[in-house]
């Protein structure tokens, strides 16, 4: 992604008579200073000409407009879908194909992201502004009770959910997995937002709405279709791609009250200067105490580029590109620098793991913490441990014994989560499934509270296996 380039989505259907004159718009409006625009086309299969306005706008602008094109007609939110895939710059701005909205606003409508203020923005209809077409009482008091039924949901504050003037910084839209064909696209997108906990801020726009005469498309039986998409995605926590976070894994972290009880449990051991290894895109990160200095270090240039752009504010947050398996990525850390290295559901990963942990003894104090978190129990390796690339699930005693080789000293081991282990073997040894039933998840985050109070009073095993050691005084 480009850091110097908006990209403009705009998708149509059957829209020959305006989108020549939106294009010539957005080719013009203004951008802040430094910016560049990637303009992208999408037809969502038009039958009335509009695909040749397309082509010829193309063919005019080469170094500005990219065209793509759909066999049938799929809706807006597909057509969206497109664009977001092949967007290109560092943020994203919505633009209807009609004229509704004056991209002359677009200034206005980047702002408080360009100044580190929000990760989305949505231009209002409804807050004060210079003009708006007084268009049909019907229509407005339904985008007024979506967007009231949507607040209660997400918890926002928003004025115009629906709104078409949408901005977001890329790595928040790409990481979102977007699944409403049609118009249920805006209040989807902004369920998972709010569950991301993305800054989210409103501006006020200029709105000149069409009527159905001029061609509007919406109707009632898409607010049908918003009310359910708004319930749906108001319960479902179906806010991150599989491939950011960890797959399987990830969607255990990703639930709310999960996360926080996680992080709650390892607290007590971290100290002022933290190195968290394989922060992914940085859910855990968010969670962790930022007293000094909190490193956050992945190998993904990906996961990278979006933990940059989340911190980028932060001056006690540091971003690091590191990789378990080579010795040169540690030399760039600071030596014996860290008084806690955190490493959640890695090691796993890593077909050396003892040379892994021998490295991340290097940038400890001395009797500073390392921290890990393992899946537990072979007998429960199965599907989603094949799927994810596990070489291995551990037990107490061997992973005690390999802290001990690698010159550590352990100072506490505990089974954690004990209530999905018979949900992994169920699905993952004996169905052996490749995804988490996300109806599943959201009980079992429901039920966190209750798992926190009994796991706290009684020893059970668990899914994870928590092993904390102290570097030890010996060199290795």
């Amino acid at each position: 992604m480009n850091k110097n380039v908006v990209s403009i989505l705009i998708p149509a259907y059957n829209e020959k008579s305006y989108l020549g004159k939106c294009v010539s718009k957005v080719l013009q409006a203004p951008l802040p200073d430094g910016l560049t625009k990637d303009v992208i086309l999408v037809d969502d299969a038009s039958t009335d000409g509009t695909q040749e306005v397309i082509r010829r706008w193309t063919e005019d602008h080469p170094d500005v407009i990219r065209s793509f094109f759909h066999a049938k007609n799929m809706g807006k939110g597909a057509a969206m879908h497109t664009a977001i895939e092949h967007a290109r710059g560092h943020y994203i701005i919505f633009q209807d194909a009609d004229l509704e909205y004056d991209p002359n606003e677009y200034p206005r409508l980047l702002k408080p992201i360009l100044e580190g203020r929000a990760d989305v923005v949505y231009g209002s209809r409804f807050l004060p502004r210079e003009m708006v077409r007084v268009l049909n009482y019907h229509h407005t008091l339904g985008n007024k009770f979506l967007t009231h039924l949507s607040n209660f949901m997400t918890g926002l504050n928003l004025t115009d959910m629906e709104t078409g003037y949408k901005v977001f910084k890329t790595d928040v839209l790409k990481t979102i997995p977007l699944r409403s064909q049609r118009f249920g696209l805006e209040p989807e997108i902004t369920a998972k937002i709010a569950k991301r906990n993305c800054v989210v801020y409103e501006v006020p726009i200029n709105y000149y709405g069409r009527s159905y005469a001029d061609g509007k498309k919406i109707d009632w039986k898409d607010g049908i279709a918003a009310i359910y998409t708004i319930l749906k995605y108001g319960v479902l926590d179906d806010c991150y791609e599989n491939r950011y976070g960890h797959a399987i894994l990830g969607d255990l972290s990703r639930a709310r009250r999960f996360n926080e009880w996680m992080v709650k449990m390892l607290l007590p051991f971290m100290g002022e200067n933290i190195l968290e290894v394989g922060a992914g895109i940085g859910n855990i990160s968010r969670l962790l105490p930022k007293k000094e200095r909190l490193t956050v270090a992945d190998n993904d240039p990906m996961y990278l580029e979006i933990l940059e752009d989340a911190f980028a504010d932060n001056s006690i947050v540091h971003v690091s590109k590191l990789d378990l398996s080579k010795d040169s990525d540690f030399d760039s850390l600071d030596a014996a620098g860290y008084d806690t290295v955190v490493c959640l559901n890695v090691l796993e990963h890593i077909e050396d793991d003892k040379a892994a942990l021998l490295r991340m003894r290097r940038p400890l104090k001395r009797d500073g913490k390392l921290i890990i978190l393992v899946p537990q129990f072979r007998w429960l390796y199965g599907s989603y441990d094949k799927m994810l690339g596990h070489f291995r699930r551990y037990d107490r005693q061997g992973l005690e014994r390999l802290f001990r080789e690698c010159g550590y000293d352990v100072q506490y081991t505990h089974g954690f989560n004990f209530l999905s282990m018979f949900g992994w073997w169920l699905n993952a040894v004996i169905l052996k499934r490749e995804k988490i039933d996300r109806i599943q998840l959201k009980i079992f985050d429901m039920l966190v509270p209750l798992l926190r109070v009994i796991e706290s009073v009684l020893p059970l095993p668990g899914l994870s296996l928590i092993v904390i050691g102290k570097k030890a005084e010996k060199n290795l």
